[in-house]
């Protein structure tokens, strides 16, 4: 059983990335200017010509590289928060963290009417602040998981009509522009947008790598890690300031979108076949989950592209409801 467990992790891993390559492959073949999966990976591997360079790389490779970094900092995000809550309800689209960031975002768009720069900072800002005041609220001589969860989705539900408040009170070309980006959307982005973002989730998402081990040990209990010489407190901050920052970068460029971060830790877990924490695993699963998400946003309705989160709202709702209900029976 032993070693039929450490086989399976990495033939996971090998598994989800081929098909997040097979994915993005089909997703960047389709289009106004079809392309075989065939010719994309020609493409790929530098052998296409003019228009079909121009096409893959310049149009179609930012919107697929996007959907995979993005649903892997999503799916950090999430099992960052499922690991210290020890709930897997506690993430950040539920606990109110994604809505703080996009609160601060539109009060950067409608409000201050910033540029991109400036809405990626209000993001950013308006996700720390969110939780730094669900941190508080819920501190009892320490942060207890059912707690943060009940006092983040109360945060979240005022946010979410201070939302609705600021896009009725926008300008009409600001308040459309806003309620498609807050629906969670790839759609037009570029090099541009794609890279500055791009470059905080790696490095980002690097650190919570690195700091694996000590999310393993807060599973074990409070007690035990401050018995072993943890600052509990302190490093439970540092990776939820981590989190925070990977679902604020990418609510800033695609808008909030939902339960990639609550179904991908969950997945993993089944998929590795292990109870514990997996987070290359859960990375993957996240990005395969956003990269297939947008496969479906480009083309059921095509030429007519969806916002990804619409696509992400429904197979999540569905999961939620699967998730509630087995809790249910259970209690």
């Amino acid at each position: 059983m032993s070693v039929k467990t450490k086989l399976r992790a990495p033939s996971t891993v090998l598994v989800l990335l081929a098909l997040c390559l097979l994915v993005s492959v089909f997703a960047i073949s389709g289009g106004e200017y079809q392309m075989t999966p065939w010719q994309v990976l020609k493409v790929l591997f530098g052998q296409g010509e003019g228009i079909e360079n121009m096409v893959i790389w310049q149009w179609r490779m930012p919107r697929a590289v996007a959907a995979l970094l993005f649903g892997a900092a999503l799916a950090l995000s999430g099992a960052v928060f499922q690991s210290l809550t020890r709930n897997p309800l506690g993430s950040p689209d539920i606990i109110g963290f994604s809505t703080g960031a996009y609160t601060g975002a539109l009060i950067t768009l409608t409000v201050l009417g910033g540029g991109f720069v400036a809405t990626s900072l209000g993001a950013l800002t308006g996700g720390l602040l969110t939780a730094l005041l669900v941190y508080l609220l819920a501190w009892r001589n320490g942060t207890a998981g059912f707690r943060l969860i009940l006092v983040g989705i109360g945060i979240s539900s005022v946010l979410a009509s201070f939302n609705h408040f600021l896009v009725l009170r926008a300008e009409l070309d600001v308040a459309m522009a806003a309620a498609v980006w807050g629906a969670g959307t790839l759609n037009g982005l570029t090099w541009q947008s794609v890279t500055p973002v791009g470059i905080l989730v790696v490095l980002v998402s690097a650190l919570l790598l690195a700091s694996s081990s000590q999310l393993r040990m807060l599973q074990l209990g409070d007690d035990l890690c401050r018995a072993l010489g943890m600052r509990v407190e302190r490093t439970k901050l540092l990776l939820v300031v981590l989190a925070v920052f990977l679902v604020a970068a990418v609510t800033s460029l695609a808008g909030p979108i939902a339960f990639v971060a609550l179904v991908a830790p969950q997945i993993a877990g089944r998929l590795a076949g292990s109870a514990g924490l997996q987070l290359v695993p859960t990375a993957l699963v996240g990005a395969l989950l956003l990269a297939s998400s947008d496969l479906l946003a480009q083309r059921l309705f095509a030429p007519v592209q969806l916002p990804v989160g619409v696509v992400t709202v429904c197979f999540g709702g569905l999961y939620l409801i699967y998730l509630l209900n087995r809790r249910t029976t259970k209690v």
